[in-house]
């Protein structure tokens, strides 16, 4: 139950679905892409990945200024539930629509996506 309990309240949120969504047909995603694909605020998205992470669902790692998610590797008794999760998010709508759009935001460069979010005083031009 102890397990359970976080794992359940971190995915009774259509965002945090949505970014399960997301890790599962990427290896791993930057902050500035979750945030783009969202359309929150990078506190909002910080919140949701904290309550990801503590349910152990997901693992980040950092690299300079970028944050990086990924689905956790040993989440084994939670695959059951990630497969229930994947197929159902198969039929919604929605996820298709995600599905595009992270296609083009993992094309973009990741310092002209953080310059859009943040301004220029974050990733100046070089």
């Amino acid at each position: 139950m102890e397990k359970l309990l976080p794992l359940f309240k971190a995915l009774s949120d259509r965002n945090r679905l949505r970014v399960v969504a997301a890790l599962m047909g990427y290896d791993e995603l930057c902050a500035c892409q979750i945030i783009e694909l969202l359309q929150v605020t990078g506190a909002t998205a910080s919140r949701h990945m904290g309550v990801l992470l503590s349910a152990g669902l997901i693992t980040s790692r950092k690299d300079g200024r970028w944050v990086y998610y990924r689905m956790k590797k040993d989440a084994i008794s939670f695959a059951s539930v990630l497969d229930l999760i994947g197929r159902e998010l198969e039929k919604d709508p929605d996820m298709e629509s995600d599905k595009k759009k992270l296609t083009l935001i993992d094309a973009c460069d990741l310092e002209e996506l953080c310059r859009q979010q943040r301004g220029e005083k974050c990733c100046p031009p070089r």
